[in-house]
């Protein structure tokens, strides 16, 4: 795969570009377009190696796209993007959904890249799981192979909500009888869910009070937005754990997403960590000896795209 490369992140609002020069470099030539602005993912390729860009011709590329991925097709879950890569014009090119791109940056990430939420540090040479609320709930695995890492996509922001106290419980069925038959996870843990967290606890309440959007939700100074928050948070913590446990996560949890990078502080002062290690007796020790972390690079899983080509490119074992 002949320099330089095409590495991009699309999410639902914004798609992100860089271009990668050479072996090892991180992307660069950064810039990010509104997805509404332009009709089809080429489109947007070509506006931005054309504005900026210098005009390059790139010889690999990969797009890591927030949505379903098969093979070399691509759906944007929350926009009209869908097609082919094939047809982008650019010899080797690959797609990813977002989260798996997400997770192989993970072993190139360090220092202010990460703040840590508790427990020991990551164990090396371990399995890794990222999962976080942005439009939706994404979650991926990493797992070592060799020399290298494989990400593992999944659906996991599609399981059964992680409720445990009383009060989850009733936001649950409040929610239920307001119109939604299944209360999933994503539901709530995801930028448009925390909206439906904040109607679902006002019924439990019995506050009146209108439709917020998730960033109003996050600033707001009022009790019902303040605990609106504190629940979001304890949710995202059981089910933190619960992905823990599934993939056996001992390398350690990393919390990405466009939402949590807004409100560390409030992450870390919040019932997220002791919500992640709430499990049975049997096992409280395993979840009390994985690390999280919550990322907050500026552009992840653009490093992520970069690193999938640098390992394709230098292992003819990786598929």
């Amino acid at each position: 795969m002949s320099y330089p490369w095409l590495v991009a992140d699309i999410g639902g609002t914004n798609a992100r570009f860089g271009i990668v020069s050479g072996p090892g470099a991180v992307p660069e030539a950064v810039a990010v377009l509104n997805v509404a602005e332009h009709p089809t993912l080429p489109d947007a390729i070509s506006a931005y190696l054309a504005d900026h860009a210098d005009g390059v011709r790139p010889g690999a590329a990969c797009v890591a796209i927030a949505g379903p991925v098969k093979g070399d097709h691509y759906t944007l879950t929350n926009g009209s993007w869908s097609g082919s890569v094939a047809g982008l014009g650019i010899p080797q090119s690959h797609v990813l959904n977002d989260f798996e791109a997400l997770a192989i940056s993970l072993p190139h990430l360090a220092g202010d890249d990460l703040v840590p939420l508790g427990g020991p540090s990551p164990a090396a040479g371990m399995v890794k799981a990222v999962l976080g609320p942005g439009t939706g709930l994404g979650v991926a695995g990493l797992v070592p192979a060799g020399d290298g890492w494989v990400p593992v996509p999944g659906e996991g922001g599609h399981v059964s909500v992680p409720a445990v106290t009383d009060l989850e419980f009733e936001i649950v069925k409040a929610l239920r009888s307001d119109g939604l038959p299944y209360v999933d996870a994503e539901h709530l843990l995801s930028g448009s869910g925390l909206p439906r967290l904040h109607r679902g606890l006002a019924l439990v309440r019995g506050i009146k009070t209108t439709r917020k959007s998730a960033s109003e939700i996050v600033a707001g100074d009022d009790d019902l937005c303040h605990e609106t928050v504190e629940v979001f948070l304890a949710l995202l913590g059981g089910f933190a754990g619960n992905v823990a446990l599934t993939l056996g996560a001992r390398g350690g949890v990393y919390l990405g997403g466009g939402v949590l990078p807004r409100i560390v502080d409030r992450v870390r002062d919040s019932d997220f960590r002791s919500r992640f290690e709430l499990t049975g007796p049997a096992l409280s020790d395993y979840l009390t000896a994985i690390a999280t972390s919550l990322i907050v690079a500026e552009q992840p899983a653009l490093t992520g795209a970069a690193a999938w080509l640098q390992q394709r490119a230098t292992s003819v074992e990786y598929v």
